[in-house]
């Protein structure tokens, strides 16, 4: 009676728990994976809304002063001093500096005007998102900033 007793097992193998830590790690190292990847596109959505918020001020001050010609092929044509007399010099100044503040160096930034039309763009290296060196993201928005004046026919 007694041999019949002692041969069932009681407790757990080594096995069985080296499989359960193995299951443990692979669990953990999928919430770190989710983990990086969280804080990556959080970056990303960062430098979109910083983005946003420079062309929106940058649009705002164009609707501000409508009558001057806000024209900027690029942030290398901006002017590298402001002037606060001037306020055309000054809000493109601005501009530039919030661009390379957010996004540095390799920031850049245009304005388009067609008519009363403007596009205001802002391009930024979004690289840590899309883990592919040089990748370029750009944030447009145009709008129409007066109203033309009524033309009255006698």
């Amino acid at each position: 009676m007694r041999n019949g007793l002692c041969a069932r097992q009681t407790g757990m193998t080594l096995i069985e728990i080296l499989v359960s830590v193995l299951i443990l790690a692979i669990g953990l190292l999928g919430a770190a994976a989710l983990q990086l990847n969280a804080l990556k596109y959080t970056d990303s959505s960062t430098l979109s809304s910083q983005a946003s918020f420079v062309a929106y001020d940058m649009m705002d001050r164009i609707r501000a002063n409508p009558d001057a010609d806000y024209r900027l092929a690029s942030l290398a044509s901006a002017p590298s001093a402001g002037n606060l007399n001037t306020p055309k010099i000054q809000d493109l100044f601005d501009f530039s500096n919030n661009i390379k503040t957010f996004a540095g160096p390799s920031g850049d930034g245009s304005i388009a005007v067609t008519n009363r039309q403007v596009t205001v763009s802002v391009i930024w290296n979004d690289s840590r998102a899309t883990n592919k060196a040089g990748t370029m993201q750009t944030f447009t928005v145009t709008s129409r900033v007066a109203i033309d004046a009524k033309v009255v026919t006698p």
